[in-house]
């Protein structure tokens, strides 16, 4: 009778005489070595780059009049998502959601400027014993280093191509499999980089909810060249990639962070500062030029990127892994998308103008918790914003009405996010919307609850979550709070003539 042996993973069956039993299990040893082997080096190496301060709709690919052809070129290679979102609208907490699969409140990273509770676990913690290595390059704005043992590269705020090449180059010969986030410092202000004579100031289109003014025009035209130069960016790491003939083994995500830090976007709750660009490419596995409208959150990076290594996403984790929609194996993720902003402690901020909202697939509703208080950051103390402030004196009505929209709100606000994409117009009073105003209100009620979020309390302890106060009560913090307000307002604790500014 023969033996019959069946491989795994194989799709093939093998017929031995009897008297061939042992030749043939030593064939199955072998054959099962060099599939675990090939299982191994079949994981896909994992690709991650980030912009800084980049609305999504200024992209080519999304509608924008930026020129970005090495973004576009890879939706054409792979899968656009028109409905994902991040959870706060600022480089700091963002990039703390993105490595932890937290989001804000309960990592502790809420603020600007601010760090990870001890004993959180990252992506690097869940990369590294499924044989990975785990690298960043370029901006950090995490901590602490116990949280986020990366293999850091790059004296600035920008990825080190030279760095990125060696890794890869490491990763090739000794067939490791790396996770890389190539973080950029652009296109955040000062808007100093990049061809802006591209961009003619008379020719720009600004978005409706700014004001024209000269000022607004010249500096918007800086910023769109500075998406050009971050798309050269993605450009060089995709050709590092197809140098080390690794890109049919390499799922590449490019996102555009949070919206860029003009009125209504950076800092704000509404779409354009949680919304953003992601684009997907994992060949083999996402089919090319495909969109997809499933709702994804930043915080569903870390659990996608384990799944997509082989592992078990932690059950811990906020996020929830999106890779059967990237197989096509879903076409739905999440029914709803979360977002906080503090002002407390970041660079001109308000005291404390705590913001919450939450999206679902039509509608987002924002609760601005502190209303009455005048909402002020980075954005309105810029020369463009100062510009639209002097327009309305001067009687452009349009620039008045803008500049008091933006810093005076109602307590909550309703947007109907098909109709009314940019979130222009609040339907918050309208009784049609009353049933959609009180299921977002509970829904929003109970994320707040299960992440620990007291609202007004949590705003006014944001400052024992920021890397400077680290370690203070809260009394001892808001002193020092207190006497940094003072020193400033004497001119003392500015930046010293010729020291860079850190990135609001």
């Amino acid at each position: 009778m023969p033996f019959v042996l069946q491989f795994p993973h194989r799709d093939r069956i093998m017929h031995f005489p009897t008297n061939q039993i042992a030749i043939a299990a030593f064939v199955a040893i072998a054959l099962m070595q060099t599939t675990r082997i090939d299982a191994a080096t079949d994981r896909p190496n994992l690709v991650f780059i980030i912009a800084d301060d980049c609305t999504f709709r200024d992209i080519g690919c999304y509608g924008g009049q930026a020129h970005t052809p090495n973004i576009d070129r890879l939706a054409e290679q792979g899968m656009k998502f028109t409905r994902c979102f991040q959870a706060a609208p600022m480089c700091s907490p963002t990039r703390h959601n993105i490595y932890t699969g937290l989001y804000p409140v309960k990592s502790g990273a809420y603020p600007n400027h601010t760090f990870a509770e001890d004993g959180t676990q990252s992506i690097v913690q869940y990369l590294k014993p499924l044989g990975y290595r785990v690298a960043l390059s370029g901006k950090k704005h995490i901590g602490p280093q116990e949280v986020f043992p990366f293999e850091f590269s790059g004296k600035g705020n920008n990825p080190d191509m030279q760095a990125v090449d060696q890794l890869l180059s490491q990763c090739g010969e000794s067939s490791t499999p790396f996770c890389l986030f190539a973080c950029s410092n652009e296109p955040h202000s000062p808007w100093n980089k990049g061809d802006a004579s591209r961009y003619p100031p008379e020719e720009v289109i600004l978005p409706p909810y700014l004001a024209d003014t000269p000022v607004m025009r010249e500096t918007f035209s800086r910023y769109l060249a500075e998406i050009t130069y971050y798309d050269g960016q993605v450009g060089q790491i995709l050709e590092l990639i197809d140098k080390h003939k690794m890109a049919d083994n390499t799922l590449v995500v490019v996102v555009s962070e949070q919206g860029n830090s003009f009125p209504f976007a950076k800092w704000t709750c509404y779409g354009n500062g949680l919304q953003s660009a992601m684009i997907v490419r994992w060949p083999g596995q996402v089919k090319p030029g495909t969109v997809t409208d499933a709702m994804v959150e930043y915080v569903d990076v870390a659990p996608t990127f384990v799944e997509a290594a082989g592992g078990t996403p932690a059950e811990v984790l906020d996020g929830k892994s999106f890779v059967p929609v990237l197989t096509s194996q879903a076409n739905t993720h999440k029914a709803f998308a979360y977002g906080i902003m503090t002002t407390r402690g970041i660079i001109n901020g308000s005291d404390a103008y705590a913001i919450r909202t939450v999206r679902g697939w039509r509608y987002r509703l924002v609760w601005n918790l502190n209303h009455e208080t005048k909402f002020t950051n980075a954005c309105t103390k810029a020369d463009y914003f100062q510009s639209m402030i002097q327009a309305g004196r001067d009687g452009d009505a349009k620039a008045a009405e803008v500049v008091r929209k933006y810093q005076h709100r109602p307590e909550y606000e309703l947007f109907d996010c098909e109709t009314d994409p940019l979130e222009m117009n609040n339907i918050v009073d309208d009784p049609k919307y009353a049933k959609v105003v009180a299921r977002l209100k509970s829904e929003l009620a109970d994320w707040m609850k299960s992440q620990g979020d007291a609202g007004v309390q949590t705003e006014q302890d944001a400052l024992l979550h920021q890397t400077r106060y680290k370690g203070m009560s809260r009394e001892e913090a808001n002193e020092a709070f207190h006497k940094r307000g003072i020193k400033a307002k004497q001119g003392q604790g500015t930046r010293a003539k010729g020291k860079k500014r850190k990135s609001p």
